[in-house]
């Protein structure tokens, strides 16, 4: 039982990352240069692994942040391959790179893309002092987490639970899942929709759950979006205003906040929740490059949207973008190892940073069954 859940993860977890959230606006960059920085000297360096902006602005974004705090002398900062599934030796090479410097005390990979496990492997080999803290693995979850020292990721079927009672919370009365039959067939997204199903009905809420287009089928992208303008009236006409919508591909979220916006009806969360997903290309907000990776800006510039649509009260997402408070959170762990203030493992205070990052007392975190150092957490929601 354990080995199907943990190959389930592993499920979710690819479903998710190969659909991409994608570029929620700014420069293609391929690695950050970064000035000095504000940061004085830490007496050791911190490696940092992320995507390039069209594969992970979130992250991308993040080390830039840390950067800016602790300069460049300090944080090296390096990217994967966007093709990272055909090219993991590319992946290797950047991570086992980083490991060459003799004082880099700590590598932080987000997203663990494939590739990351043998980079450990080939850095242990010569380097065990090194910290390694993996965010959003796209391995199999025993694998990395018999590798790095901590392992993060979002809790996606806690949030089976935590959406719904957010659509309640903001007086929905009826909730609607969509979805096609490609990924309803990935065991983990099926299960999570039944355990929305299941506190839908705890809570006294009508569950509808529904067949949009697959955004890889006949109809593409555009057809998949085009159903949403469509359907999201029928099903507020057939349910009312309080119906909360809700749809497992990144591409449809977009269309669908719009529709949402315009019929009056309640969108409590993304497939993957952040301020950056979806929310600025629905209401036009465009993003200063000064203002790139400030998330009090955006959260700011969503309200201002929504309260000025008659709206407030009705659309909701996470307080801060989860791959960005992972970094920021394994960075400043990473920081506390180098000092020697805390071991390689320690969930209590990598609990405490990840609480201060994000700025939410009320986060949850568990654990992977079987694996105390992969740790799953849920931030608290932002409702406009």
């Amino acid at each position: 039982m354990k080995k199907r859940f943990l190959s389930l993860l592993l499920v979710l977890i690819l479903a998710l990352s190969l659909v991409g959230c994608g570029n929620q606006g700014g420069d293609k960059q391929a690695s950050t240069d970064g000035g000095e920085g504000g940061g004085e000297g830490l007496g050791f360096k911190i490696g940092i692994v992320t995507g390039t902006v069209s594969q992970g602005e979130e992250e991308f974004r993040a080390a830039e942040k840390m950067i800016e705090k602790y300069g460049a002398e300090n944080i090296k900062h390096v990217t994967y391959p966007d093709k990272f599934a055909q090219e993991q030796e590319t992946t290797i090479a950047q991570i086992t790179g980083l490991a060459s410097d003799p004082e880099v005390k700590a590598i932080v990979i987000c997203q663990a893309v494939p590739g990351t496990a043998a980079a450990i492997d080939k850095i242990r080999e010569t380097r065990d002092d090194i910290l390694f803290i993996a965010g959003v693995p796209h391995e199999d979850p025993e694998t990395i987490a018999a590798r790095a020292d901590i392992v993060i990721e979002t809790d996606n079927l806690k949030r089976g639970e935590t959406i719904v009672e957010l659509a309640a919370e903001m007086g929905a009365k009826t909730f609607v899942h969509y979805s096609f039959p490609r990924h309803m067939s990935m065991e983990l997204l099926a299960k999570r929709r039944d355990i929305m199903k299941a506190k839908a009905e705890e809570l006294g809420l009508e569950f509808v759950s529904l067949d949009a287009p697959d955004p890889t089928g006949d109809a593409g992208i555009s057809g998949a979006q085009q159903f949403m303008i469509e359907d999201v009236p029928r099903q507020v006409e057939k349910y009312g205003k309080d119906t909360a919508f809700f749809n497992t591909n990144c591409g449809m979220q977009e269309p669908l906040i719009k529709t949402v916006l315009e019929t009056g009806a309640i969108y409590p969360e993304q497939c993957c929740p952040s301020p950056y997903h979806a929310y600025p290309g629905a209401l036009g907000i465009e993003i200063p490059e000064d203002k790139a990776g400030d998330v009090a800006y955006m959260l700011e510039q969503i309200h201002a949207k929504i309260d000025e649509a008659g709206a407030s009260g009705r659309l909701a997402t996470w307080k801060v973008p989860a791959n960005m408070a992972m970094l920021e959170a394994a960075v400043e762990y990473a920081v506390d190892y180098g000092k020697g203030e805390v071991e390689k493992f320690n969930k209590d205070h990598f609990v405490g940073i990840l609480k201060e990052v994000t700025g939410d007392d009320a986060l949850e975190v568990s654990e992977l069954e079987g694996h105390p150092n992969f740790l799953l957490f849920v931030v608290s929601s932002e409702i406009f």
